[in-house]
């Protein structure tokens, strides 16, 4: 009888197994043939979408009868906005998710040349800025590609719902208004470099590290030689070099900001960093849009790149593992609740 129940529970165990190898195999080819779209520009007009989210609550509100008087009144508004020949000026929305690397700089590129072709001096670019900041060289392209608008003399937005800290920041402070929510995070206006050294471990396993060099500062902290007061000294040189560049830059588009209260690497929130400069006006980004879309047709910009086989399979992998990540936390604070 034993036997049996061992053999059968090994047989559970292997339908479950193979059941799981299924699922995650159909999971990453869904996930693939969901990132194999074509290459290219996808506009949206967001004033029609407002519209069809509105339009979709009235229609469930509203008596019969008075849907189909709004309806009605809806289109002699059409009719009478179709004689008028004169067309509103557009706001060109742009999302940038930043990472350590800013990876999403070669479509915010594709982004604002394709908006530079086309945009006239009374239309807008709003960016909807999340950016904690990452390596000083990527982040500083990003922040180029911006004041390029500027330079186009079109008035440029940025929103932070979230946050623009460091390299962020250095995006945001390029445009020409600042919206921030209220919670929002801005400022660290610092540079860091951090990394462990291994030198006494190696030492204690009798591992010699050689390093060979030609210039005297080619190389001055190691992760796994010894490091000297000379190099340290060095390498806080080279961080509060670019910490000039940074303060340089911001007070090249935000001359009023007290620099000496801001520049500290310190961040703040939504209504304090308004009080320091850092932001012109606490408001979110849904607020300024519906505003906007009552003056403006407003259009979000994306460039999607054409993703190789390899990374979207890891981006399925990824999708799946922070899914599984999503219930175990759910269960837990659901398991925390009273009864």
């Amino acid at each position: 009888m034993f036997e049996f129940l061992a053999e059968y529970g090994l047989f559970l165990l292997k339908v479950v197994t193979i059941l799981a190898a299924t699922i995650t195999i159909i999971s990453f080819a869904a996930a693939s043939k969901k990132g194999a779209k074509q290459e290219g520009l996808e506009v949206k007009n967001l004033n029609k979408k407002h519209k069809e989210l509105s339009d979709g609550l009235q229609k469930a509100i509203l008596a019969k009868d008075e849907w189909k008087a709004k309806l009605k009144n809806d289109k002699v508004k059409l009719k009478i906005n179709s004689k008028r020949k004169k067309a509103r000026s557009k706001v060109y929305v742009i999302d940038f998710i930043g990472d350590l690397k800013a990876s999403a700089v070669p479509s915010l590129r594709e982004e604002v040349n394709a908006i530079l072709d086309v945009a006239k001096k009374s239309d807008q670019v709003v960016v909807r800025l999340d950016n904690s900041g990452g390596v000083v060289h990527e982040h500083g392209l990003a922040a180029s590609q911006l004041v390029r608008i500027r330079n186009k003399n079109i008035n440029l937005v940025v929103m932070v719902d979230k946050v623009a800290a460091s390299g962020g920041y250095l995006m945001a402070a390029v445009a020409n208004k600042i919206y921030a929510a209220p919670f929002a995070i801005l400022g660290s206006i610092g540079v860091i470099a951090q990394l462990p050294n291994f030198n006494r471990l190696l030492d204690s396993h009798g591992v010699d590290f050689e390093q060979v060099t030609a210039g005297q500062y080619k190389r001055n902290v190691t992760m796994f030689g010894k490091n000297t007061d000379e190099d340290r000294a060095k390498l806080k040189d080279q961080l509060e070099e670019v910490h000039e560049l940074f303060k340089t830059s911001v007070s090249e588009y935000r001359p009023t900001m007290n620099l000496s209260k801001v520049a500290t690497g310190e961040h703040w929130y939504g209504r304090k960093a308004l009080e320091l400069g850092l932001a012109d006006e606490i408001k979110t980004s849904d607020e300024l849009l519906i505003e906007m879309s009552k003056k403006y047709d407003i259009f979000s910009v994306k460039y999607k790149f054409k993703q190789p086989l390899k990374q979207r399979i890891m981006g399925g992998m990824d999708s799946l593992f922070a899914r599984f990540e999503d219930i175990r936390w759910r269960r837990k604070f659901e398991s925390e609740l009273p009864r």
